[in-house]
């Protein structure tokens, strides 16, 4: 049974007066498992995952939470071997995986493999139709070498795009050129467009992006508004905001989507289409995740199929969404006993989304990812970040909830029941003790 401690549809009754309610507080939060859950003989050897987001789940900006040291503790060995199979799954995109698996051994106080980090652009390794274009990528951090690490040949950053077009970015009045000089090395053509993370000056970034699109990756030309359909846009995530050390979430790389966007209709009056949408809450994502946990799984030698995967974040429109997507993938997989393929064909009514995806990734990592040996994946909600159970909805029950609760892509629908978790916890220690209690597990 679902155990979501406050249902989403509870927040939109209204309580006394006319009033919305606030949820309860849930200091101290230890669920019994489920009934009927199985057996009481205890487990030594695991039979599931750990999913864990970062921000909000065990940092808060570079601030580690300090339930996560705790709960870390329970999940190795004396020899500082993982107990169960872990992966790190961030929608973060600005750094390699070993740099982010050396932060969180030095912030866990355990040691993490690259091998057991996600980034949000990982799964784009699997996109090797692009990887020998000359692709146009944005974000920040060290840009040339996270494309060239996932296998893109030919990536040019937008501050390299800018310098061979000097003309074309003029918002800030003091980067303007005072003299032009004509560029020695002519760029070739520009064949898709990458977005690792949202970039540091947003306006020079939308500037250029729309420029390349409009201009069919020749964006020192005038514009075609025949140009349609653009050239490939991936993009990585959806976030549209993130928790650090402030008060309040922070923009994240959804809010510069939604301006690229937004920008991109107001000019052309048609909608941005996306070749791939990657990072949480995009099934893709979870696949390529369940993989690495089965990789750790027969790396380790454990004999027992991984059955239960649980993901443990703390938003509600990216974590538990990009969880409950999955899980009912799982059951419809488990259900039908075929293939259900990505997220394009249950991202959005639009017909925005992924176009062709599953024609891009390789054959040998389609048979890969599609061998899922998980039933379920299970969602866990946790209250050091995005997520607030003290926040109220608004006075008016009537308006629209994916107006004014909805914080997810364009590309993907709204339902109650994908944000709502099967449990909510007040950090990421009690979720770990509440899933061995759920799992019996009581390893050597």
């Amino acid at each position: 049974m679902r155990r979501a401690l406050p249902p989403l549809r509870a927040l939109l009754r209204p309580g006394p007066a006319g009033r919305p309610p606030r949820t309860r507080a849930l200091s101290g939060l230890r669920a019994a498992p489920a009934a009927g859950g199985g057996s009481s003989e205890l487990n030594t050897l695991p039979s599931f995952g750990f999913l864990f987001d970062i921000d909000g789940v065990l940092v808060r900006g570079k601030t580690p939470i300090p339930a996560a040291k705790t709960a870390f503790q329970k999940l190795v060995n004396s020899q500082g071997q993982f107990l169960v199979p872990v992966v790190f799954v961030t929608n973060a995109g600005d750094c390699l995986r070993q740099k982010k698996a050396d932060q969180l051994s030095h912030l866990l106080g355990v040691p993490i493999s690259q091998d057991q980090v996600m980034m949000s652009h990982s799964p784009l390794r699997m996109f090797k139709r692009y990887h020998d274009k000359c692709v146009l990528v944005s974000g920040q951090g060290p840009l040339l070498d996270i494309a060239q690490d996932l296998g893109f040949c030919q990536p040019i950053t937008i501050e390299t795009l800018r310098e061979k077009h000097p003309l074309l970015d003029v918002v800030d009045h003091d980067r303007r050129p005072n003299v032009l000089y004509p560029s020695a090395v002519e760029l070739p053509k520009i064949e898709a467009v990458v977005l690792f993370g949202e970039p540091v000056r947003w306006e020079t970034n939308l500037q250029l992006i729309i420029d390349v699109l409009l201009t069919s990756g020749y964006p020192g030309n005038p514009y075609c508004h025949e140009n349609d359909p653009h050239i490939p846009v991936l993009a990585c995530n959806m976030d549209l905001m993130w928790v650090a050390e402030a008060q309040s979430p922070r923009f994240g790389h959804g809010t510069f989507m939604v301006c690229l966007e937004n920008i991109y209709k107001k000019i052309t009056g048609k909608d941005l289409k996306y070749e791939a949408l990657m990072g949480k809450p995009s099934k893709l994502t979870y696949q390529y995740a369940e993989y690495l946990i089965r990789a750790q799984a027969a790396e380790r030698q454990w004999k027992q199929p991984i059955q239960t995967l649980y993901a443990v974040g703390d938003n509600l429109m990216t974590d538990i969404y990009g969880a409950n997507l999955y899980n009912r993938y799982l059951e419809e997989n488990s259900r039908k006993g075929s293939k259900s393929w990505i997220q394009a064909k249950v991202a959005g009514g639009r017909g925005s989304a992924a176009l062709s995806q599953d024609d891009e990734i390789d054959n040998s990592w389609e048979n890969e990812l599609a061998s899922a040996t998980a039933a379920r994946c299970r969602s866990v909600l946790v209250c050091t970040g995005v997520y607030n159970p003290h926040t109220e909805v608004p006075l008016d029950t009537r308006e629209s909830i994916t107006e004014t609760v909805f914080h997810g892509h364009r590309d993907f629908r709204f339902e109650p029941g994908l944000v709502e978790p099967d449990h909510i916890v007040p950090d990421v220690d009690a979720a770990v003790d509440l899933i061995f209690q759920l799992e019996n597990f009581a390893p050597n």
